[in-house]
């Protein structure tokens, strides 16, 4: 028997309780790891509180991401003793995640923990710090380079907008970060923000093109923002869409694409291939600043994260959640 947290749907309704679970009633997988510790992501929060349709199974664990040690395996890339992560592939949502003491998973899902990082370190980034350096090299495969002007960073208190801001200022972009909570200020001039815009200027309908300004932009908002994001773009420049935090619509026009040449490349966290994955993780360990992880996230217990689901949806967190599932 372990610990977790369980969501569930029947006649008596949607919720999502923290009890002990036994190891019969874990999913099919090649390998089981004894999980160390986890996050409380943007899509967690919609899980845990019923808020959008994001589990298409029940009953459910919910966490998309885990770190921990791996207990049995049936994978030859993994052996007992083995430390590893996993982000994405559907976890939390379709398949069992990490907030749990214990998860079965397909090894072909997991790399080998980041020898740059513990487990906490690591889930300290998560699935936000690892979208942020897909963007990141995304915007380095369409040529974007720091003498070209500076970076939008949208979104920037969450989990993807503060390790954008804290990798593209290491790497020696001028960032400029669109928040709406101005008593973060003095937070993202820490992570590296030169400039910080009211996310209001953003969000509100635009027009086709604007007045030129980003070399390039990670949007982690969609709707309203991403697009005025794209009409205020430079000639040639990239922008990079992973996240919805305004919408999942893109009120936009095609005068970006093909009067200035704009690029819109999309981040998709969930399924890419181990190389790629792997890389992502290697660039972090040279590129982050490990001394920022404490100022960027904060950790909880297990029987903490579902009181905290809601107030992440309601932006009153900041960064990212750490959730140690053996407290």
């Amino acid at each position: 028997m372990f610990n977790g947290i369980l969501i569930e749907k029947d006649e008596q309704g949607y919720r999502a309780n923290l009890q002990r679970i036994s190891d019969e009633q874990l999913p099919p997988g090649d390998v089981t790891v004894r999980v160390a510790y986890s996050t409380l992501n943007f899509k967690d929060g919609l899980a845990i509180t019923g808020s959008s349709p994001v589990v298409r199974s029940f009953p459910m664990v919910p966490g998309i991401d885990l770190a921990g040690t791996v207990e049995a395996s049936a994978h030859p890339d993994y052996q007992v003793g083995d430390e590893v992560l996993l982000n994405g592939w559907g976890v939390g949502e379709g398949h069992w995640g990490g907030l749990a003491q214990r998860a079965r998973l397909d090894g072909n899902w997991l790399i080998p923990l980041p020898k740059a990082f513990s487990a906490a370190q690591s889930m300290a980034i998560g699935t936000a710090g690892y979208t942020a350096m897909l963007a990141i090299l995304a915007l380095e495969r369409h040529g974007v380079t720091p003498e070209q002007g500076e970076v939008l960073v949208t979104g920037a208190n969450g989990g993807v907008g503060s390790f954008s801001i804290a990798l593209l200022a290491r790497l020696g972009y001028r960032v400029v970060a669109s928040t709406g909570r101005t008593a973060e200020h003095a937070y993202l001039q820490q992570l590296g923000a030169s400039d910080i815009i009211d996310r209001a200027s953003l969000s509100q309908p635009g027009k086709p093109l604007a007045k030129e300004r980003w070399a390039a932009v990670i949007d982690s908002v969609g709707s309203h923002t991403l697009a005025n994001a794209c009409a205020a773009t430079r000639a040639n420049g990239t922008v990079a869409a992973c996240g919805l935090a305004q919408g999942m619509d893109f009120p936009a026009s095609v005068a970006p694409f093909i009067l200035r040449g704009v690029t819109l490349a999309g981040i998709n966290s969930v399924t890419q291939p181990k190389a790629l994955r792997m890389l992502a993780w290697d660039r972090l360990g040279q590129d982050l600043d490990p001394a920022l992880l404490p100022l960027i996230s904060q950790e909880i217990g297990l029987s903490e994260a579902i009181e905290a689901a809601p107030r992440l949806l309601a932006g009153q967190l900041r960064g990212r959640v750490v959730v140690d599932v053996n407290r």
